[in-house]
């Protein structure tokens, strides 16, 4: 039966609504297949866009080339079947694929010319404004490093805005980065932090034009802005969408700050940027950023070990020299088809701006003496290196402990962690001087609550201060509380060298002032994300396994009688942290490389958390362990896991997480070759 114009963009909107990926880019397939096979023709149009539209945000460009032709086709012979939204999709793609056309060396030099004439001449007869057509113009002479650049730019920028013309939020960013990459420092920040005042949001800024503007800070000295900066900018990576030029440009700016144990540690956790990214152009930017950045560091840190999967380097200097191998050839092959020395040239001045440095302290939780409590914890208490993973908050107390997933070195199913407000003022200096604060600690945890969102490095201050005096007059659990989530806000900020020995203390504590398990392994479990990102699971693991034989060994009942009811409610908390901490436990496992000990424990997790109803986290555990198993490269094993996890996300309504192990599974089942049940994955997402 055929379906109505109607059916049909409500099933290309709920498409739409998917996060960018295989499964998208599979299931918008799906839907253009049946309306060529079955109609009705006023749908075509849209469809095509939005398989175009999900082949370039969801890391196919190449792909989106043959639906976007057809998309012209289809307009030059049928514009009856397109309404006003279908020809503003149509000429707004056009932008897309002629910007993405650059991005790849192999695409002739004449064919990018031909689609921007092309463009051109379209936007002319449907009597569209000239802005986009502008814009392109000046990308391809910036491109090739044209002689006109400078007079394509004021072109550019002096023509009106129209619908046509790259988001609000986009443009200043663009601009901005042709100034300082033309050494206009000041001007460019000028223009974006009158354009920050705004709080521009889009799928790709702030978090761009932060990047760039922290480095613009760095070049002019200013040291404060720039640590606020690049912090804001960090809350901004975790997009949904590729955010490989703001990741390598975050990178570059911590090798030039004196920050190289984060440099090091980002890169490690981005690396698969280093081989594989949206396009050639992406990956050439990455690899200039990175070899900045090893350029930097090797001068003192050339031996540094490195985890690397796929790349033949295991130091930091063996890193330096294969990126800018790899960048140079990549340079060379954009030179020899844009017929200039520019791309080459462009990387040669990245590589000298490496010279200049600026140290910023980007420190929440400072580790020097009294840096995490002054007043000793007492005989018989444990203080261990750092901790573990994802939690709930503790609801013991006086502070929580926000927490997240356990990030792994393979990427196995971890969970983004929760991050501060996103405004123009989410940073320290925007909240203005401290002013007069309380002296005793009730008074310094109301204003750390108060300053939290728009400060989170005051905040978590605030919480230290209110920790060491908690713990100097015995409270020791309200301290130990309160000094993890101060940990976590510092860990959230990319300070884990000082959330590290805090989550230490605030677990000593803890245990010291007599703190239920069931209480302690929250916060095991957020100290644990720090442990991984710093290559210390031995200790995490060490964590997580004294608090389950806590947990084994605890009586709650022994210390006085209690009611039946109060008795079963401890005793259900007490079992749920059990499983949350054998599930942390195998993702810190999948984290050490033990992909199959992982898989299994994880399975075994997930079939406990199903029993006991939690359908959401038997959802998380099923991820893991099917993840684990492809990463081990049992590809078949991982198929029914991924299957359950996706059941699982289906009943609890989590659509994105749904779609996101769609991606994974598609992938699987087409390295098996699985095709056709590949293609069933993406059109039942619709289903």
């Amino acid at each position: 039966m055929t379906r109505s114009v109607d059916q049909v963009n409500a099933a290309l909107h709920d498409v739409r609504r998917m996060p960018y990926g295989l499964a998208r880019s599979t299931a918008a397939a799906a839907e253009l297949e049946r309306v060529d096979a079955e109609g009705p023709d006023a749908a075509r149009a849209y469809a095509l866009f939005v398989l175009v539209e999900a082949y370039v945000w969801g890391g196919e460009v190449t792909k989106a080339y043959l639906p976007f032709t057809r998309l012209l086709r289809w307009w030059d012979e049928h514009p009856e079947h397109f309404d006003a939204q279908d020809a503003h999709s149509l000429f707004w793609s056009f932008k897309w694929m002629v910007g993405h056309l650059m991005e790849f060396p192999d695409v002739p030099a004449g064919q990018i010319e031909r689609t921007l004439d092309d463009m051109a001449r379209r936007y002319a007869l449907a009597g569209n404004g000239t802005n986009a057509v502008a814009l392109e113009r000046f990308e391809w002479a910036r491109e090739r490093g044209s002689a006109d650049l400078e007079d394509a730019y004021r072109a550019w920028v002096a023509t009106p805005r129209d619908e046509y013309s790259q988001c609000e939020a986009c443009e200043p960013g663009d601009r901005a980065a042709y100034l300082f990459e033309t050494g206009r420092y000041d001007e460019g920040v000028r223009l974006l932090e009158q354009v920050l005042q705004g709080s521009p949001s889009c799928a790709t800024e702030p978090g761009d034009m932060l990047s760039h503007l922290q480095l613009a800070y760095l070049e002019v000295g200013d040291a404060e802005s720039a640590a606020r900066t690049h912090r804001r900018g960090l809350r901004h990576l975790d997009t949904g969408v590729s955010m490989t030029g703001p990741t390598g440009r975050h990178v570059e700016f911590l090798a030039r700050t004196g920050n190289a144990a984060r440099a090091l540690r980002l890169l490690v956790e981005h690396q698969a940027f280093l081989t594989e990214a949206d396009s050639p152009g992406d990956r050439l930017g990455f690899l200039t950023s990175a070899s900045v950045a090893t350029g930097v560091l090797r001068d003192t840190h050339a031996d540094a070990p490195l985890a690397l999967r796929d790349v033949p380097a295991s130091t930091v200097a063996e890193l330096d020299d294969w990126a800018r191998h790899e960048a140079a050839d990549l340079a060379r092959a954009f030179d020899a088809r844009n017929g200039t020395p520019a791309a080459s040239e462009r990387l040669h001045a990245a590589w000298a701006r490496g010279a200049r440095t600026l140290p910023v302290d980007l420190a929440v939780l400072r580790t020097d003496a009294g840096g995490t409590g002054s007043t000793p914890v007492p005989a018989g208490s444990v203080t261990t290196g750092s901790v573990t993973t994802a939690a709930v908050a503790a609801g013991v107390g006086t502070a929580e402990v926000g927490t997240a997933g356990v990030g792994t070195a393979d990427a196995v199913a971890a969970a983004p962690a929760p991050r501060p407000s996103e405004g123009a003022a989410d940073d320290p200096s925007a909240a203005g001087a401290p002013g007069a604060e309380p002296a005793d600690a009730d008074g310094l945890l109301a204003l750390a609550e108060d300053v939290a969102r728009e400060d989170p490095v005051r905040a978590a201050q605030l919480l230290r201060r209110a920790s060491t005096l908690l713990e100097t007059v015995g409270h020791l659990d309200r301290a130990g509380f309160a000094l993890a989530e101060a940990a976590q806000l510092a860990a959230v900020d990319g300070d884990d060298e000082g959330a590290a020995p805090a989550f230490a203390h605030a677990l000593a504590l803890l245990r010291a002032g007599g703190v239920a398990p069931r209480f302690v392994g929250p916060v095991v479990r957020a100290s644990a994300r720090v442990a991984a990102r710093r290559g210390d699971v031995p200790a995490a693991l060490a964590q997580v396994d004294r608090t389950l034989a806590d947990l084994a060994a605890a009586d709650d009942t022994a210390a006085e009688p209690r009611a039946a009811d109060l008795v079963e409610r401890d005793a259900s908390a007490a079992e749920h942290e059990r499983r949350e901490l054998r599930d942390s436990r195998a993702r810190l496992l999948a984290t050490a490389g033990e992909l199959d000990a992982a898989a299994t424990l994880a399975e075994r997790v997930a079939e406990e958390f199903a029993r006991a109803g939690d359908v959401g986290d038997a959802a998380h555990a099923f991820w893991l362990a099917g993840r684990s198993r492809s990463a081990a490269g049992a590809d078949a094993d991982a198929v029914d896991l991924l299957e359950s996890a996706m059941e699982g996300f289906a009943i609890v309504h989590d659509r994105d997480a749904r779609a996101t192990v769609a991606n994974e599974l598609v992938a699987v089942l087409r390295r098996l070759g699985r095709e056709q049940d590949a293609a069933a994955v993406g059109a039942g997402l619709n289903g």
